[in-house]
């Protein structure tokens, strides 16, 4: 069967109004839903929380591709772009930069055009080197002839999964310009079905040699923050996509060997975004107890190295917490990191678990 950039009528896509109607419902409700629970919050929170979900799309959006970022580096990142406290934040590496570059320019002005000037842009942004885990590729253009058939793969070298072929390198800009008119045209459905036609739309076309799904979700959220007309980014679409990212290649395969028709694509856009921002809503509280805890100790602030245990705690902290831990963690003697933890015992801000001797951990006490 063709692909479906090679079908008679491309790209004139189309889907199902009746068969989308009650999942957009559903997800417009909780959009809603959580837009107000943020706007209840102060700005602090709200800020906060914008930084926690941009810091979470742009470390899982180059996930999904197989490329590693270090979360602490993306956040420092993001804070400075945006005019944040970054202390005790590492300095970015030059391609961590980039991928927030992309993502803060999407999100930040999603009421501006898009470019093929800004495509270029972003695409230069995430190869600051010219070079890609392919080697050498062209950046800041189109993908050309000489890059040869342009394939989506998943999966680790030697053993990837091909899912589709992009259109040839010949039919790029026009195809682009197409897209890019589409997309910066008066708004003919709802903004969030547009984010899930633009995501399908442009994985199809491929335009570069790398970098398209990043840059597919890039326009994703742009879209999503029209929808939301809001610059504060507080669910991720990617982070749930990561977390389905089999189904996400499974769907797409599927829909690319289908037909102009992509409903059964923006049914799964809808419902993995519906998801998305059910999971925000576990970030949200995750922030508040956070801030529930810091507000506890501003009477008689921790030193710094409570200060870093606390803030590990309070974001991914891997097992448990024990006075070698705290030693290691803060490079001090084992007795210098009992009478901290004992500090904090007292204080109300941690707990000891069941058990003693060398096997005593300490938990986290919510304020609520």
């Amino acid at each position: 069967m063709p692909y479906v950039h090679e079908l008679p009528g491309w790209p004139a896509l189309h889907w199902s109004s009746e068969a989308l109607a009650r999942p957009l419902a559903s997800v417009r409700h909780a959009q809603g839903r959580h837009l107000g629970r943020m706007e209840g919050l102060g700005f602090d929170l709200r800020r906060e929380a914008s930084l926690t979900t941009l810091t979470n799309d742009v470390v899982k959006s180059s996930a999904i591709e197989g490329e590693v970022l270090e979360p602490d580096q993306v956040r420092s990142s993001i804070a400075s772009r945006l005019g944040l406290d970054t202390a005790g934040l590492p300095r970015p590496a030059r391609e961590v930069d980039g991928v927030v570059e992309m993502m803060l320019d999407a999100t930040q002005r999603f009421d501006e055009e898009l470019t093929e000037e800004r495509l270029f842009a972003w695409h230069a942004a995430l190869f600051p080197t010219g070079r890609s885990s392919m080697g050498s590729i062209t950046v800041g253009a189109w993908r050309t002839e000489a890059s040869g058939p342009m394939q989506v793969v998943s999966g680790p070298m030697g053993r990837a999964k091909v899912h589709f072929e992009a259109p040839h390198a010949d039919r790029i800009p026009a195809e682009a310009a197409a897209f890019l008119h589409w997309f910066n045209g008066p708004p003919a459905i709802d903004p969030v079905l547009a984010a899930g036609v633009t995501h399908f739309w442009f994985v199809t076309i491929h335009p570069f040699e790398d970098g398209n799904g990043r840059i597919a979700r890039a326009i994703g959220d742009m879209a999503l923050a029209r929808a939301d007309g809001t610059r504060e980014r507080t669910y991720s679409l990617s982070t749930q996509i990561e977390a389905e990212r089999n189904r996400y290649y499974d769907e797409l395969e599927a829909a690319q060997r289908s037909s102009l028709d992509i409903t059964p694509w923006l049914l799964w856009f809808l419902d993995c975004l519906d998801r998305a921002i059910a999971s925000a809503e576990s970030m949200l509280e995750r922030v508040l107890r956070k801030a529930r805890i810091w507000s506890t100790l501003q009477a008689r602030p921790v030193h710094e190295r409570q200060r870093k245990v606390l803030g590990l705690l309070l974001e991914d902290f891997r097992g448990k917490l024990t006075t070698s831990k705290y030693a290691k963690l803060c490079k001090c003697s084992r007795d210098t990191a009992l009478r901290d933890v004992q500090d904090l015992v007292e204080r109300g801000v941690l707990a000891r678990n069941t058990g003693g001797g060398r096997s005593t951990s300490y938990s986290l006490v919510d304020p609520g």
